[in-house]
């Protein structure tokens, strides 16, 4: 199993020993103390989401796409989608991303919309076999049966044109609102795995107790479990609280987050004066004056570095070992976001803005799904 390195551990084998003062400094911090500062490597490993299959630490999201009501899609905007992926191909050599969708992304009729896009521009890539998807499966209540869910993952291989996709993922737990649905979420996901439909099965919005539940049952019927999708931001730091990223360490779940920049919160674009069209706009008005504090320590650190905001707050993520996906709509933001990899940001710079962000009076709203 390849898991993410840890920062607290000693350094990866392949990478040089640290020496006292070489790689370790002492650095006094507005926290409020003086502390001897852990050793980070320059780069983040890969990560496994399927058997021998190893993906770049930065992955990309789907979700606007079919989306009218909160992204504004058109179909006009396809082949911008189109050469995104295309970019990314051409940018990322020899990586292999990672490709998160689901069988509800798609406002009404444009219902698996983005399932379809993806499975489309996945044939037409350069190298298809580097173009790793994952989807997710809705936990509709019209889904009783692990026959249900299995009938959902084959209808979502339809569209993509795919005979076997590489993950398939629980949307979310059923266990807050729909507890009697979660049996049949569970065998519906093994069946997937034991039918030859998906390459290994995931989680999303499992809390560390519901995670270590899924685990079990998957492990005993001999289904590999290798994922579990959390919302994880400098707005959203719930995941290393919970535990949750502790359980993926321990059983070898490569974690994976999601709205790493908040709907864009954190990207560095708008200003009270300047908010995206839609939903989106009343909230970034409401909430924008509240983040000046944090969006200003990312503006410092992105310009001392030649880096943009979007690109700290993704680095920020992917420090704590989780593969981080992000929204990918047009060709420059492939390009902005794949500016995240290849450096780290130091030790003093990812505590200063969690000490940052600790002080602020908003937090990101957690998702209504998400289990304990």
């Amino acid at each position: 199993q390849n898991r993410a390195w840890d920062p607290s551990s000693s350094p990866p084998p392949s990478s040089p020993q640290p020496t006292t003062l070489a790689n370790r400094r002492w650095c006094r911090l507005n926290v409020g103390c003086s502390m001897l500062l852990p050793w980070f490597p320059s780069q983040s490993p890969p990560l496994q989401v399927a058997p021998n299959t190893l993906v770049s630490p930065l992955g990309f999201g789907t979700w606007s796409w079919g989306n009218t009501l909160l992204w504004g899609y058109d179909k006009e905007q396809d082949e911008s989608l189109r050469a995104a992926v295309a970019e990314v191909q051409r940018r990322g050599g020899a990586q292999n991303f990672f490709y998160d969708t689901g069988d509800s992304y798609g406002t009404g009729a444009l219902e698996g919309r983005a399932e379809t896009l993806l499975g489309t521009f996945r044939r037409e890539s350069r190298s298809p076999k580097r173009v790793v998807v994952g989807t997710k499966l809705a936990v509709y209540p019209t889904r009783l049966t692990g026959r249900s869910f299995e009938d959902a993952c084959r209808a979502s291989l339809k569209r993509m044109e795919l005979e076997q996709i590489d993950l398939v993922q629980a949307h979310w737990s059923a266990a807050n609102l729909q507890p009697w649905q979660e049996p049949a979420l569970w065998d519906g996901l093994a069946r997937c795995y034991e039918q030859g439909l998906a390459r290994a099965v995931g989680t999303s919005n499992f809390g560390p107790k519901q995670l270590c539940k899924v685990n079990d049952y998957w492990c005993e019927r001999g289904v590999l479990h290798t994922t579990n999708q959390v919302q994880f931001s400098l707005l959203s730091q719930l995941p290393l609280k919970s535990g949750v990223l502790d359980v993926c360490k321990e059983r070898g779940i490569t974690p994976i987050g999601y709205s790493p920049l908040c709907l864009g919160l954190l990207s560095g674009k708008y200003s009270e004066k300047n908010v995206p069209k839609g939903p989106r706009g009343l909230l970034f008005r409401q909430l924008l004056p509240q983040l000046r504090p944090l969006l200003g320590a990312l503006e410092e650190i992105a310009a001392a570095r030649g880096k943009t905001c979007s690109q700290v707050a993704i680095n920020w993520c992917i420090s704590k070992g989780v593969l981080v996906i992000v929204g990918i709509r047009n060709p420059q933001q492939a390009i902005d976001n794949l500016g995240c990899l290849g450096w780290r940001l130091s030790a003093a710079e990812v505590i200063e803005l969690e000490a940052i962000a600790a002080r602020l009076p908003v937090k990101a709203t957690q998702n209504v799904f998400q289990t304990a």
